[in-house]
């Protein structure tokens, strides 16, 4: 016997039923004959019903392992985001530091260049102080050559 027909056999008991008095819509029925229609159809339940159940129950195994994957995938892409969040931050402050160090390297240099100006000025300064006392030196030293040459010769 095929579904449809036990399905037709219930309407028929259900239709030719008799009402049980003073219940609304209440009717007695054999429940033996309904159980041996009822235990017919599983027996005889076509396999694509079969086959829709073992289908539907394959898919909520598949749901159920897609949103756990899916899962995973968030938290890993948020330890991701958190990790290069983390890295941004740390490459934010090594670049504040390193500017930091440039600036302090070029006001050192600056302040390193007037420095050596200022003693190289002083320096220099010096040599020539030193070289116009020793040309003085040197002038006066002529001058007495001089002056005892003539001296000799004038004797």
């Amino acid at each position: 016997m095929t579904i449809k027909e036990s399905l037709d056999m219930l309407e028929d008991i259900l239709e030719n039923a008799k009402q049980v008095p003073f219940a609304n819509k209440k009717v007695l029925v054999d429940p033996d004959r309904i159980r041996t229609i009822i235990d017919d159809m599983h027996y005889n339940m076509p396999n694509e019903i079969k086959r829709a159940e073992t289908v539907s129950d394959e898919k909520e195994r598949i749901i159920a392992e897609a949103r756990k994957k899916a899962d995973q995938l968030m938290k890993t892409a948020e330890e991701r985001a958190k990790i290069l969040i983390a890295n941004e931050t740390i490459v934010k402050q090594a670049r504040e530091l390193a500017n930091d160090i440039i600036a302090k390297a070029n006001s050192m240099e600056k302040e390193i260049r007037e420095a050596m100006c200022i003693k190289l000025d002083k320096l220099f300064e010096q040599t020539e102080k030193s070289f116009a006392n020793g040309l003085a030196d040197i002038k006066q030293s002529r001058a007495a050559v001089k002056a005892a040459a003539r001296k000799k010769k004038d004797d």
